[in-house]
């Protein structure tokens, strides 16, 4: 069956030798989301030392564009700040893939869910403060059912 959907360059090399693919063995932090309207779940790995995210995978069952933004999301992670990371979007990650087609958005976000999911485990087990943003949307997930 082929798909009607058009992906940019990025996406398909991105889905075709996914970058960051699989787990971390003791993980500084683990996030997990789901969307049931889709079926695509993401999990995904850190390790951090000293308040960098010095290594990043992830598990994703999804479609390319789920298995595009996962990947994406880690190349775009791994080497910065906890702090850092959290000012990625949906929108810096579909930048960083020339974009997706808008029935396929909702990708980047969850990638960017499971990216914060990762980080606020990490912070959660290591008793760090939790910014009031990372805290609401934890709170939106867990009320989603996606975590």
């Amino acid at each position: 069956m082929r798909s009607n959907v058009n992906y940019s360059k990025k996406v398909l090399a991105h889905f075709s030798k996914p970058h960051n693919l699989g787990m971390i063995k003791d993980p500084s932090g683990v996030g997990e989301v789901g969307n049931l309207a889709c079926g695509d779940v993401m999990k995904l790995y850190i390790k951090v030392e000293k308040g960098v995210i010095i290594d990043v995978k992830f598990e994703t069952y999804g479609c390319a564009a789920a298995i595009a933004t996962s990947s994406v999301i880690t190349d775009m992670a791994k080497g910065k700040k906890v702090e850092e990371t959290l000012l990625l979007n949906e929108k810096s990650v579909t930048t960083e893939l020339d974009g997706l087609p808008p029935i396929k958005i909702h990708c980047s976000l969850l990638s960017v869910d499971a990216l914060g999911e990762a980080i606020y485990d990490y912070m959660k087990k290591n008793k760090l403060p939790i910014p009031k943003n990372l805290e609401l949307r934890h709170a939106r997930l867990v009320k989603l059912g996606m975590t």
